[in-house]
């Protein structure tokens, strides 16, 4: 079901139909070439030998007896790659092969290329590493605490603290002061890894000067970079492809050490060398969603109306930087973007510990907050006595305004998905009984990053168009990580030029071929990249009418485009007459996000988006009494997505997002034990499967932003978030008891009834957040609204 709230454009040919993806026929019948699929003439096969042991300093790295393994063709540690790399530019403090120390198992520390992958292992293991244990820092409370041998980094600080920050906005002592109920609550949300189908795998060549990448990335820009500083080459002598993809979900968006590794076995052997990660190393690679522990306290006058918040976030960031500043702001940051909040404080802080570096996961650092900040409401509302949906509804923003921390609200379905869950579902007709329950929550998310990670004034996305003899191309540097980005391009330029997206050849994610596209991540690539398209579509456009409106004797306008023609030409014919004017027939289209969408103080850059979704979320379930085992029944997802380029592929992104936020409110945790991960394998890592999943009914609200393309904003991330804590929601109307924490257990269940039992609160979580030194609070001042519209 679709609900069109404002459409100025209803008879757009391609545009909002559920047509065949772009890629669909390679992938039916097993023609695309994913990264681990390709292999070149004379490849070598590359395996990393990691660090059993979770920190501890690295003495001496012995490869004799692993050079003179026959078959292996080259061994390389860290002193062949000296140069520190990170994604975030505050936080280079990775080494493609550790050789100072160790920071977690797994932890890679050389690199072998041999004849075959056999060789390649046989060769790990002869090799001899002198380790000086240290220190092993396992929680956020450990690595807050001194550091009893030495920090796990030796930048930022104090002692294990990787960021930490303080940010108010408005009066919030006096809002405390105003208010007519206080309620305080500490939430904790288990870290939880990706789990794509596809493992990551890379492939290097270096013939000449020239330095060629294949690899399963998200972000082929940005790894180009991080080669150009490792290798200290021009990046014009570099190319970075990525390849068809098997899954993502952030878990391919940083630079990794196997990439790392093949390029400089490449450079050293004149040869081809690959290198594919098994599911057990996918697992230390991680880069999944924070462990994170938060404390929310909010106070709100006698009609419900929220008069302050203040909200405390502690990050468990892994050994290394990674997303980490950026993640660490996201915990504080969208709080604002559903609920009109007068005054608002943040705290936060991300610690190293000794495991799998953390890093961005569908909906990037805000899952957590979402999760604790709707159950907060839900406390709140039960507290003073109001329905939880009313309770919100009081304090939803409005389209076309202003948060207290700058941040630019566009077009707002969230009025629209609110009615139509709690409509379909009839949440407020259910019978109350013992074990049935049904929850609600909302949420928003970007539509991209206002900012690019390295500040700069250049565009976030571009892309070129060529019509050559009657043939399209269209090259962009954007990603399709499954997602569909493909699909969304081809049919935006398809929509301009009368054709049907199949009649597009997209080329993407190649920087030897394409304009630069900052990746995959963020949601952003439909808003930035379709937009991009868009432009260079229409300069298109205005060539070929131009063209033919010459022949035809008439005024351009009068040149009707569609069905494959160009007024009276096909579309060939018209192509061909505009080549006879012109010669090569270009267009090009770029997209920078406007500049006033945030603000302009310290730590404004994350959070900013040229618009927001929104998200709605009821779950029916039944919990058991006896057992604690909850069985879901059917959840109602409503998704403010603008305008849908392809209605089948947005309700695709939406159910996925359901699935992936069903698995962590219930099953998914990244647990270790003195150092070690519990579950490194899809055996053990218990997630969703088809057995598992309920009824899914969905709707698409479209409120046509004014300035996505055609309206169109993001899907792939915000429908998540509303669901985790939908979940935890119905449980506590089912059983009447809370559970803080995700993921929600049998166990944690049964030990919430049994503290209600014995006559304590019915509540299992977290029992307190920890004193944490956090550094002056910066006030913010109110947004200078003199020069823009809202």
């Amino acid at each position: 079901m679709t609900t069109v709230a404002n459409d100025p454009n209803a008879d757009l040919r391609v545009i909002g139909k559920s047509l065949p993806r772009v890629d669909a026929a390679g992938k039916l019948i097993g023609l695309t070439a994913y990264a681990d699929d390709i292999e070149l003439p004379g490849t070598l096969y590359c395996k990393l030998l990691r660090s059993h042991l979770p920190h501890a300093r690295v003495l001496s790295v012995d490869t004799s007896a692993a050079s003179a393994i026959k078959g292996v063709i080259a061994v390389i540690t860290g002193e062949d790659i000296p140069i520190k790399y990170g994604i975030m530019p505050t936080s280079q403090d990775e080494h493609a092969l550790e050789y100072e120390k160790v920071r977690f198992v797994g932890d890679p520390v050389a690199a072998v290329a041999a004849v075959d992958e056999e060789t390649a292992l046989a060769a790990c293991r002869a090799i001899v590493v002198e380790y000086e244990p240290l220190e092993t820092v396992e929680s956020i409370e450990h690595a807050l605490l001194p550091p009893s041998d030495e920090p796990i980094h030796d930048y930022a600080g104090p002692g294990n603290v990787h960021r930490i920050g303080a940010l108010e906005f408005g009066e919030v002592d006096e809002g405390f002061a105003n208010s007519s109920f206080i309620r305080e609550d500490v939430f904790f949300y288990e870290g939880n890894t990706h789990l794509p189908m596809e493992q990551h795998s890379a492939t290097a060549t270096f013939v000449g000067d020239q330095l060629t990448l294949w690899s399963s990335t998200q972000d082929p820009h940005y790894v180009h970079r991080a080669l150009a500083r490792v290798f200290d080459m021009p990046m014009g002598h570099i190319r970075v492809v990525a390849a068809p993809h098997g899954g993502g979900f952030g878990g391919k968006a940083d630079p990794f050490s196997h990439e790392m590794a093949v390029c400089k076995l490449a450079m050293v052997t004149g040869r081809p060398v690959k290198c594919t990660l098994t599911r057990e190393e996918v697992f230390y690679v991680h880069r999944g969603r924070h462990p994170v522990l938060m404390w929310v306290r909010t106070g709100v006058s006698q009609d419900g109306k929220i008069l302050a918040m203040h909200f405390r976030t502690a990050l468990d960031g892994g050994a290394y930087g990674s997303y980490g500043p950026a993640s660490m702001l996201y915990t504080g940051a969208l709080q604002t973007t559903t609920y009109n909040i007068p005054a608002y404080r943040f705290e936060g802080v991300r610690v190293f510990t000794n495991k799998a570096p953390c890093g961005p996961k569908r909906g990037h650092g805000t899952p957590q907050p979402r999760f604790a900040l709707e159950l907060h409401m839900d406390k709140i509302a039960e507290a003073i006595g109001l329905d939880p949906v009313e309770l919100r509804r009081r304090n939803y923003v409005k389209p076309y305004t202003r948060t207290i921390n700058h941040l630019r609200i566009t077009s707002c379905g969230i009025e629209e998905v609110t009615d139509l869950v709690v409509e379909a579902s009839r949440y407020h007709e259910r019978k109350k009984r013992l074990g049935h329950g049904m929850g609600f929550a909302v949420s928003s998310y970007m539509s991209g990053a206002g900012l690019p990670i390295y500040w700069n004034k250049l565009p976030h996305s571009e892309c070129i168009i060529q019509v050559n003899r009657g043939g399209v191309t269209l090259y962009c540097g954007a990603t399709d990580i499954g997602q569909g980005s493909d699909t969304v391009l081809a049919t935006v330029a398809a929509e301009e030029l009368g054709l049907w997206p199949t009649d597009i050849r997209i080329v993407s994610g190649d920087t030897g071929l394409t304009p630069v596209d900052l990746g995959s991540y963020s949601s952003r690539v439909t808003f930035m990249a379709g937009n991009a398209a868009l432009q260079a579509a229409r300069e298109m456009r205005e060539i070929l009418v131009s063209a033919v409106a010459e022949k035809m004797e008439c005024s351009p306008k009068d040149v009707m485009v569609g069905d494959g023609k160009i007024g009276e030409l096909s579309f060939e014919e018209a192509a061909n007459l505009a080549q006879e004017r012109h010669g090569v027939l270009t267009a090009r289209g770029s997209y920078t996000p406007p500049r006033e969408i945030g603000g302009k103080y310290k730590a404004a850059g994350v959070g900013p988006s040229p618009a927001y979704s929104y998200s709605a979320a009821v779950v029916d379930l039944d919990a058991d009494p006896y057992s604690g085992e909850i069985q879901l029944n059917k959840v109602w997802i409503a998704h403010d997505i603008g305008r849908s380029i392809n209605e089948l592929a947005v309700k695709g992104q939406v159910e996925g997002g359901v699935y992936m936020g069903l698995s962590e409110a219930m099953m998914e945790g990244q647990l270790y034990r003195h150092g070690l991960h519990k579950q490194p394998s899809m055996l053990d890592y218990k997630s969703f499967t088809f057995f598992e999943m309920p009824e899914v009914e969905t709707f698409l609200v479209e409120t046509v932003d004014l300035e996505g393309p055609y309206g169109a904003k993001e899907a792939g991330q915000g429908p998540l978030l509303p669901v985790i804590p939908a979940v935890v929601s119905a449980v506590h109307d089912a059983l009447g008891v809370w559970v803080d924490e995700v993921p929600i257990t049998p166990d944690k269940v049964m030990r919430a009834l049994d503290a209600k039992a014995k006559g304590r609160e019915g509540r299992y979580g977290p029992k307190s957040f920890p004193q944490i030194s956090y550094p002056p609070i910066v006030k913010v001042p109110p947004f200078d609204a003199s020069s823009t519209a809202f």
